[in-house]
């Protein structure tokens, strides 16, 4: 008789929490003012209840643990499922190294100091390296950490939006509600943030890579996404409601994250109730970053296994075939990257570099959706113990829409669309940045001469 898997139902609903769910994203997006409902309530619809429900339909389908690796080298062959693969995995160090950075300002509204810039360096090394080690250890083993920090962001999160509708009862909304107001903007600041809400909105397909680990992944995975969902879509327009109706727009910094929307509301800069704020904000950034290891390095090494990606990436463990190789090589690219960042001397293209990981992010899942209606047409007699309703028309329009959402987010985010000094030197390097990654991605791929 073997051992019971240790990942039940509530453990996996909460891992997709831990995965998708961004404790920190209300925040900048109520900077777009009461139009950001609109947003949501738009992306949740059109965006993310269709992304759920193919994630669903191709994980128990596709199931052999690759994410997606393994749907798209169904649909189109090897050597798209390399560039997904690539594109998936090239944007997890500069994530890494970017909530990295940000630790240095947390102990500083922990303890009040100031750090120099080689203790700081030691900081984010340390946060690289302890979420390699936490990760060589399989997923159940550590489902404590993800369901732990899953229920840290929902403390945050609602006990933002607490705040938010205290800050109501007492002073009034201090962005009076009106129709026209509620309505979407179309300048380009606004729309930069479909590229914000649709990143906080991706991560489904990571609990695929933990079948292995569930009681009944057919039946879990698709219970788990939709419930998860709609957890994650309740909690997101709780809080965004919260600081968008107590904050002044103006007020609201597009860089503000949870504790910025903490201060802002309570008024205070430090104290025990922010400091603890912020100690909770850095265990999520640890369950956040460990729960994607597993579906990065997994997809990595599924592709690596099949020869589309460097040997390194199928390097595994061999007490409990962890994908160590690229566990990690991330580490060492976020940490050369961490040591890189206090000497460029340009700031804001040391940030604009970390934007490349939305960019290349989004990337890989762009064949997803058409892929989906390929293997739907080409691969009818596969069982499928989780089949998304419909058919025709409609079945197109839920794949095709998020698609071209997605398309439409790299181009805000990646392609300028103005030519004053401030958006090229906001834009062209990651346009040029993603250049590189995609070429380079080929190469690795021709060396590789899979079709």
């Amino acid at each position: 008789m073997g051992e019971k898997k240790k990942f039940s139902m509530l453990s996996c609903i909460l891992t997709v929490i831990c995965v998708v769910f961004v404790a920190e994203a209300a925040a900048p997006v109520a900077a777009i003012g009461n139009s950001q409902y609109f947003w949501w309530i738009f992306m949740i619809i059109l965006f993310l209840l269709p992304y759920g429900l193919i994630s669903s339909e191709m994980g128990t389908t596709y199931d052999n643990g690759g994410g997606l690796y393994d749907w798209v080298s169904a649909a189109y062959g090897h050597r798209m499922g390399a560039r997904v693969s690539w594109y998936y995995w090239i944007n997890f160090p500069l994530w890494t190294a970017s909530l990295a950075v940000m630790f240095p300002d947390l102990y500083t509204v922990i303890t009040g100091k100031e750090l120099n810039t080689i203790a700081a360096i030691i900081i984010e090394l340390a946060f690289v390296w302890i979420i390699a080690l936490i990760a060589r250890t399989p997923t159940a083993d550590a489902v404590w950490i993800l369901n732990g920090s899953a229920a840290i962001k929902v403390i945050l999160a609602i006990g933002v939006g607490i705040f938010g509708v205290m800050g109501i009862a007492k002073n009034g909304m201090a962005n009076p509600i009106t129709f026209s107001n509620l309505l979407p903007s179309f300048d380009l600041d606004s729309l930069s943030f479909i590229s914000v809400i649709i990143f906080n909105m991706l991560g489904f397909e990571v609990i695929c890579t933990m079948s292995d680990d569930m009681e009944d992944p057919k039946k879990q995975i698709p219970q788990a996404i939709v419930i998860g969902g709609i957890a994650i879509a309740a909690i997101y327009m709780f809080s965004a409601f919260g600081i968008g109706a107590a904050i002044p727009t103006s007020e609201v910094s597009t860089d503000s994250g949870m504790i910025d929307a903490f201060m802002l509301l309570t008024g205070k800069e430090g104290g025990i109730f922010i400091s603890a704020v912020a100690v909770l904000f850095g265990l999520t950034l640890f369950g956040n970053m460990i729960s994607w290891s597993t579906g990065v390095h997994e997809g990595a090494a599924a592709a690596a296994e099949n020869g589309d990606m460097p040997a390194i990436f199928a390097k595994r463990d061999p007490k409990n075939n962890m994908p160590v190789g690229g566990i990690m090589t991330t580490a060492v690219v976020a940490s050369i990257v961490v040591v890189a960042a206090p000497f460029i001397p340009n700031q804001d293209l040391f940030w604009s570099f970390f934007a490349l990981n939305l960019v290349m992010f989004l990337m890989s899942y762009i064949p997803v959706f058409p892929g989906f209606l390929k293997l739907r047409k080409e691969d009818p007699d596969t069982e499928r113990p989780f089949r998304v309703p419909g058919s025709g028309i409609g079945l197109t329009l839920l794949a095709y829409i998020p698609m071209i959402l997605i398309i439409v987010s790299i181009i805000f985010t990646a392609v300028p669309l103005s030519f004053d000094p401030d958006t090229l030197s906001a834009t062209l390097p990651i346009t040029i940045g993603a250049i590189i990654f995609i070429v380079l991605g080929e190469i690795i791929i021709r060396m590789k001469g899979k079709e």
